[in-house]
């Protein structure tokens, strides 16, 4: 990942990005959403995997519906052939089979729910893996260009909208529409006039639907946006905190907070109020078709056209008619904020991956010879100044390369042009005299250690962090790269020794102590090529000390590249190159270079008036 002061002084950031006091945020228009329909299909693509679990939520929610829907039907029988004729044998019976009828129906309607809850599940479980599996894949720049934040919510919020609504509304779509279908059945078989009539309302809801849906739409995916980027704030300030308040920013963060709070409450709040909107509506609609159907059946029951049973069952139907229609306007809203989140789960996934031809190339054998910038040029984006002009430099096997010069020189560039993290514009790179792109990308970092100036640890054990080097070692192998790395002396005097629980980024050691692990990391993983970025500007002088003791037994027989600010690091480098406004501006070991008395002489002579300030 590029380092941040380079970018801003080398480069800039990205186009329609500022800089908070953690990571990017985006500042750029809103995207549009992508087309509804495209994204069912997509969504339908997951849930089509779970087939078998369909077709029982759809048998056993049609065995339940056609139970529900026979139940008016029995109540009018009941009417027209036991309650007015006063046969109450024959109404005990009719009792006893509608306990049946509904108790079968809610047994049918929870095996319903109880299979649809896997299917949702499953179905998000793969949707959720598909979208971490595609972050493993994106490119650096993708990360430097995207708050972090934003992804969070898209893989935790947006996919929890998906999988509620999955789960809810999936099971109850299905039921309103065989609903709807039985009762339109039943309906047709009693009386085709009460049906019509029925029928009237079906136009209204249709208009309203639609133009309510309008506004939903649009509302819900804003909603989604704007928690995004709430989200993204929050993590943001989290991460930098000790910048907040050390430039006593709280004022400003809650300015900003308070500013994208009322963002997301506005139009959240416009989104409830239209999906809000729907319920009375329907309401209305049911309660006219409901008039409709009794003034009519009555005046038809007076004039013996029907029976009362009928204008009884019509009745019933006419709440069993609406109540889908109600279910499916709710389901519909719950929908608009599914397919909001599921279109920005389907952007990322979309996002363009480090090259897929890389996989049938052939890997890198290991490192023999030399590597070889040549004529290397490089900008971060096409509207971006270079950063790297014409860098050529050859290093054999075993040397010790140092990179210096001041910040936003183009230093760690270099090493992530090396790596692959970003492709060159211009030039070659070349191990053993092949370019580097003719290699399969995971292969040529399967040959290269790293160590950052900010050291990064997960959540586990010291064995396991150490591990990550290389998943196939040993215990004895980690203990060897500790020792090497002269970590294994405070790890033992750790609670638990290799087996203490780190928290998250290591927070329970201190800076020294993380870098060690890392630094312990980079040994096991053995590379061919070796990139310290700063390992040692975050460290005491004693500390340091114990790094270059292990650093020297390290180098030997590898290829290292070491970027440092403290130039006592770097005085018995083989080869020192001074970067200067994105240009190779000196080249030479300490010696020569402190002959020349130039721009290296200077940055000595500072460095050492510092130290007898200090």
């Amino acid at each position: 990942m590029p380092n941040s002061k380079e970018r801003t002084q080398a480069s800039g950031p990205p186009p329609g990005f500022h800089r908070g006091p953690g990571r990017h945020m985006p500042t750029g228009p809103v995207v549009k959403a992508k087309n509804t329909k495209e994204t069912l299909k997509r969504i339908w693509h997951y849930l089509s995997k779970q087939k078998s679990g369909l077709i029982a939520v759809t048998i056993f929610t049609a065995i339940s519906a056609v139970l529900m829907l026979t139940g008016p039907y029995l109540i009018g029988i009941s009417i027209d052939k036991y309650i007015i004729p006063r046969n109450y044998n024959g109404l005990l019976l009719l009792c006893l089979t509608l306990l049946f009828v509904y108790v079968g129906s809610s047994v049918f309607s929870w095996l319903q729910m109880h299979v649809m809850a896997g299917v949702s599940q499953n179905t998000v479980r793969e949707m959720r893996r598909d979208l971490f599996d595609k972050l493993q894949k994106l490119p650096i720049p993708y990360f430097d260009k995207t708050a972090h934040g934003e992804l969070m919510s898209r893989t935790t919020n947006d996919m929890d909208t998906v999988s509620n609504t999955l789960n809810q509304s999936m099971a109850q779509f299905i039921n309103s529409v065989l609903t709807l279908v039985g009762v339109v059945i039943f309906m047709l078989v009693m009386d085709v006039w009460l049906t019509i009539i029925s029928m009237i309302i079906i136009p209204l809801v249709i208009f309203i639907t639609k133009n309510i849906a309008k506004f939903t739409r649009k509302f819900f995916s804003n909603q989604q946006k704007e928690l995004g980027s709430l989200n993204g704030f929050i993590e943001e300030t989290v991460s930098g905190q000790k910048v907040i308040k050390v430039y006593r920013r709280e004022a400003k963060a809650l300015e900003e907070f308070r500013e994208k709070n009322v963002a997301l409450r506005d139009v959240a709040k416009k989104a409830q109020i239209f999906a809000g909107v729907m319920g009375p509506s329907m309401n209305f609609v049911n309660n006219l078709s409901f008039a409709l159907i009794a003034g009519i059946g009555g005046w038809l029951a007076l004039n013996e056209i029907v029976t009362i049973g009928i204008v009884v069952a019509f009745l019933n139907y006419s709440r069993q008619f609406s109540r889908p229609i109600n279910e499916l306007a709710n389901q519909f809203n719950l929908l608009q904020s599914a397919i909001a989140g599921a279109e920005r789960i389907f952007e990322v996934m979309d996002e363009v991956e480090e090259d897929e031809k890389d996989e049938k190339l052939p890997s890198l054998p290991a490192i023999q010879h030399s590597i070889e910038f040549e004529n290397v040029s490089f900008s971060y984006s096409k509207e971006d100044e270079e950063v790297l002009r014409s860098i050529s430099f050859f290093a054999e096997k075993g040397q010790n390369v140092a990179l210096v010069g001041p910040t936003g020189a183009g230093k760690t560039t270099i090493v992530n042009l090396l790596t692959r993290f970003y492709d060159i514009d211009n030039g070659s790179i070349k191990v053993d005299g092949t370019d580097i792109k003719v290699w399969d990308r995971n292969s040529l970092r399967k040959r290269i250690g790293i160590v950052l100036q900010d050291a990064f640890l997960f959540s586990g054990s010291v064995m396991d962090n150490i591990r990550y080097g290389r998943l196939d070692a040993t215990d004895e192998d980690v203990v060897n790269a500790a020792i090497m790395a002269n970590a294994d002396n405070f790890i033992r005097k750790l609670p638990e020794g290799y087996q203490s629980k780190l928290s998250a980024d290591g927070g329970n050691l201190s800076q020294g102590q993380r870098q060690l692990i890392t630094i312990a990391r980079a040994i096991l993983a053995d590379p061919d090529i070796l990139i310290l970025d700063e390992a040692t500007s975050s460290i005491d002088t004693r500390t340091e000390r114990q790094i270059q003791e292990a650093m020297k037994t390290l180098m030997k027989g590898r290829t290292s590249f070491v970027i440092a600010h403290r130039l006592s690091t770097i005085r018995e480098a083989d080869m020192i190159l001074v970067i200067k406004d994105g240009e190779i501006f000196e080249r030479g070991n300490h010696d020569q270079l402190m002959e020349q008395k130039g721009f290296y002489y200077e940055l000595q002579m500072n460095a050492g008036a510092a130290l007898k300030a200090v």
